[in-house]
């Protein structure tokens, strides 16, 4: 034991606690006919709560953690803190990415000593904790060697450092028993259009996509790959800019059927759309894999990476997921950071603590929508004249033989109401 959290005891459902404890979130409460954990599968991200040293663009560290080294000694003492917040929080998954739980080696056969024995480490700590692996990743972004990119750098050297990379984590999350592997390509990208082969690039990348599906198959990995799409920062441009685009990539490369999304709610927020637009595009095109819950400061122009507090945007989100048939191997990944001001171990359990009441809160709200079914009531009532022979035949047939209707039966349609404002009354019942 790290003793980092000494004096906070696991947490428990009680409504009525003025003190640490989850006021909404509890695990075995039936929802939809499933235990809320179920539903939710909330994972804690390894970076943001254990390797993060609460820096922002001006400042750098204000944590002040005992595992803040580069050694062995400090990595394993940064697992002991972790599985003891797992404990605390009695969640069902973790995260990581390999630069999170290791120390950087001087080459990559040192790194990768390092690497494997914590994962050694994971595997005897898994052994007697009921936390499990939701999915492991590379971070292939924040070392020099990749400033340039990873699977897209102009260097060959670089892009088979990232494949052995990936390979090593992806073997490290299947023997951990992880249900799904990440790919969150940060400078995959470009910072400008004078130094950039965007074709070349592009292939490079779609390249190793190919591969890391080829490797999964072949050492019989069961969890899903997941690519994360953010449209920019740290590069200027990234080429997994938003779902609709990761999916027009995956068609090209034929890896639509092998392939899925993690989305999370800070990134679409910077590409200009909702959390709901991008779980929703997702869900109609059949690659929602999992999801990584935050929330942007909407006066910052950065990704904040806030614990999410907007039970309404939460709400909006399940209500997709809900209505793709809900997590099979993802969950709910908090991809959150506190404050760099809040500098107590207690300011990280309370910020999961909280987090999870607003998921519950909006997952409830969101199935009590389904159940009621009057969002989708309305939605069938507007589309309802595509029901009808008529309208059905025009989907078959040829420009002219639609257009023909238009004189022949004296088409002349009036505009309806949307009736926005009232679908938001709606959900505010709810929420």
């Amino acid at each position: 034991m790290s003793g980092f959290f000494d004096g906070i005891a696991p947490l428990r459902f009680d409504p009525d606690s003025t003190d640490l404890a989850f006021r909404h979130y509890d695990p075995d409460e039936i929802v939809l006919g499933k235990r809320m954990e179920e539903h939710l599968r909330f994972a804690v991200a390894y970076w943001h709560s254990f390797a993060w040293e609460g820096g922002d663009p001006f400042g750098g560290r204000t944590f002040d953690r005992p595992w803040f080294s580069d050694s062995m000694e400090a990595a394993k003492a940064k697992a002991d803190a972790a599985f003891e917040l797992f404990e605390i929080l009695n969640v069902p998954f973790f995260c990581w990415h390999d630069a999170d739980i290791r120390p950087e080696g001087d080459t990559f056969a040192e790194s990768r000593k390092n690497f494997e024995a914590i994962i050694d480490l994971f595997e005897e700590k898994m052994a007697t904790s009921r936390t499990r692996l939701l999915w492991g990743t590379a971070n292939m972004f924040s070392h020099r060697r990749f400033m340039s990119g990873a699977s897209t750098n102009p260097d060959p050297d670089v892009y088979a450092w990232s494949a052995a990379t990936v390979k090593l984590c992806l073997d490290a999350t299947h023997r951990l028993g992880g249900e799904n592997y990440v790919l969150w390509g940060g400078r995959e990208g470009y910072e400008t259009l004078l130094n950039t082969d965007m074709g070349q690039e592009l292939d490079h990348m779609g390249r190793f996509l190919s591969m890391v599906v080829d490797y999964k198959h072949k050492i019989g990995f069961k969890g899903q790959i997941l690519v994360e799409p953010k449209p920019q920062e740290p590069s200027k441009h990234q080429y997994d800019y938003d779902v609709a685009t990761v999916y027009g990539f995956l068609k090209r490369f034929g890896l639509e059927n092998d392939v899925k999304m993690n989305i999370e709610q800070g990134h679409a927020i910077l590409a200009g759309h909702s959390f709901e637009h991008e779980l929703a595009l997702a869900r109609e095109l059949g690659i929602l894999g999992s999801i990584d819950m935050n929330r942007n400061d909407y006066q910052s122009g950065w990704d904040t990476d806030q614990f999410p507090n907007n039970v309404p945007e939460v709400a909006l989100a399940y209500y997709e997921i809900l209505k793709a048939g809900g997590f099979t191997q993802g969950g709910t990944n908090f991809d959150a950071k506190i404050r760099r001001q809040s500098l107590d171990p207690v300011d990280l359990v309370a910020a999961h603590a909280g987090g999870m009441d607003i998921c519950a809160r909006g997952l409830k709200a969101a199935a009590k929508m389904l159940e009621d079914g009057v969002l989708e009531d309305m939605r069938s009532e507007r589309y309802a004249g595509w029901k009808t022979p008529e309208a059905q035949a025009m989907l078959t047939a040829d420009l002219a033989t639609v257009a023909s209707r238009v004189e022949g039966e004296g088409i002349n349609p009036q505009p309806r109401s949307g009736r926005q404002e009232i679908l938001e009354n709606i959900v505010n019942r709810y929420v």
